[in-house]
């Protein structure tokens, strides 16, 4: 049952208003489109999500659809220009989304793990039959990020890899984007990297994780040889200009799904998430100074 204290504040007195004055958004607002970025596996990100459209489109009681863009910054533009309502930010893309948008973008909730930790870490993974222990061991060795916009998949690595002496552009002997975390940990199991940069919750939750459970890659197949300091959790984004009213009716929503709807709620979480909790965006200043530095090294090799 969804209790007050996992509503949003800035969100508590839009519930409190007459039950017509919650109904007349759907005036302006007949779709509600949810955005996820094609960076995830295709097939899996519909597996997860199409579910939960249904369901939402009942609570909300207009048609919910979801809509996939090209990449992570296309979550960004699709805010910008009003074309989605919301969104699942990584805390990178919530940066640049706060850069381009400012207090157009809101922050909403984020997950909270079964063992009460709010956020995630990244990770270097290696084939677990390499020979490959730290750092150090991929020197002059092949390596991939996710994406450029990613925080675990580029952002984070890249940022405490230089805090720690290892500078990705010189360390290793190449680096690509593979354009997503599951193309990355596909594409080490094959060999086709020695190292990759992804997402990892804890020993039980990550990529490697999800992609051995669905058969993908062998179990077991990788190693984790560097893990990040802790990765605020993903926030699920508005845009701010749309109704309060809707904004109130979708996270409560979503608070109710796991006793309302449990086995939806346990394939779009995969199982791993306990219950939602209020994102703000202080929480999210540590992940900005970083992707602000990366963007300053990156204008200094260009200059």
């Amino acid at each position: 049952m969804l209790t007050r204290r996992m509503l949003l504040a800035g969100l508590g007195a839009s519930c409190a208003l007459p039950a017509g004055a919650q109904d007349d958004w759907r005036r302006s607002v007949p779709e509600v489109r949810i955005g996820v970025s094609s960076a995830e596996n295709e097939a899996g990100a519909i597996a997860r999500y199409q579910p939960l459209m249904g369901y939402l489109s009942d609570k909300l009681e207009v048609p919910t659809k979801l809509y996939r863009v090209t990449d992570y910054a296309g979550l960004v533009e699709a805010m910008r220009a009003d074309q989605m309502e919301f969104s699942r930010f990584g805390p990178a893309v919530y940066a640049l989304g706060r850069r381009i948008l400012g207090d157009r973008l809101q922050p909403l909730f984020r997950d909270i793990d079964q063992y009460g930790q709010e956020g995630y870490y990244s990770v270097v993974l290696v084939r677990s039959d390499s020979p490959y222990r730290t750092l150090a061991d991929l020197k002059g060795k092949s390596f991939a990020f996710a994406d450029p916009n990613s925080t675990s998949g580029f952002a984070f690595p890249a940022y405490f890899m230089r805090k720690e002496g290892v500078d990705p552009q010189s360390h290793f002997s190449g680096t690509v984007f593979s354009g997503g975390h599951d193309n990355s940990v596909l594409a080490l199991v094959r060999g086709q990297f020695d190292g990759v940069a992804t997402y990892q919750v804890n020993a039980e939750s990550g990529v490697a994780q999800r992609l051995a459970a669905k058969n993908m890659i062998p179990q077991g197949s990788t190693r984790v040889i560097w893990t990040s300091p802790l990765i605020p959790a993903s926030p699920f984004c508005a845009r701010a200009n749309l109704p309060d009213a809707l904004k109130a009716r979708f996270v409560a929503a979503m608070n109710a799904m796991k006793d309302e709807a449990p086995e939806i709620w346990k394939t779009f979480t995969d199982g791993h998430v306990s219950r939602y909790a209020p994102a703000r965006h202080d929480d999210y200043l540590d992940v900005i100074a970083v992707t602000e530095e990366l963007d300053a090294q990156r204008k200094q090799r260009r200059s």
